[in-house]
């Protein structure tokens, strides 16, 4: 996969699903990105991880994304936080690729690693255990 300021060149957008999302505790890591707007994907499914999600390109009923325009700068940003390894892309926590979505195609990052024993989410969005109720 190429660098941050090769990838900016490749598209701009980039697709969230987790803790980078509007209100959520890591989207300070988008200050200054603009958001371009929400899309669901039924190419992707996220798992529950505990404390953030990990999307795997699996069929689902419609996974909520938000989609943003970023520069090289934050994608670098991105790339740190989701452990993205230039040289090694399958070797970090994520992976990021090229994904269409309603706006164009956007980075996604995919989880790598196993998602055994983990809630899979095929239909709607993650939240954080804070938010969830509790029965």
């Amino acid at each position: 996969m190429p660098s941050p300021a090769i990838a900016i060149d490749r598209t701009p957008l980039v697709a969230v699903y987790g803790t980078l999302k509007r209100g959520l505790r890591n989207h300070h890591w988008l200050d200054g990105a603009d958001f371009v707007g929400a899309d669901r994907l039924t190419t992707a499914t996220l798992y529950d991880l505990g404390p953030y999600p990990g999307a795997r390109l699996e069929p689902s009923r419609g996974v909520e994304i938000e989609v943003f325009r970023v520069d090289a700068a934050l994608l670098a940003g991105l790339d740190r936080l989701e452990d993205y390894r230039v040289r090694r892309p399958t070797s970090g926590t994520y992976d990021r690729v090229v994904h269409p979505t309603a706006f164009g195609p956007a980075w996604l990052y995919l989880y790598n690693l196993d998602v055994a024993g983990y809630t899979v989410i095929r239909e709607g969005g993650w939240m954080p255990r804070a938010s969830r109720s509790v029965v």
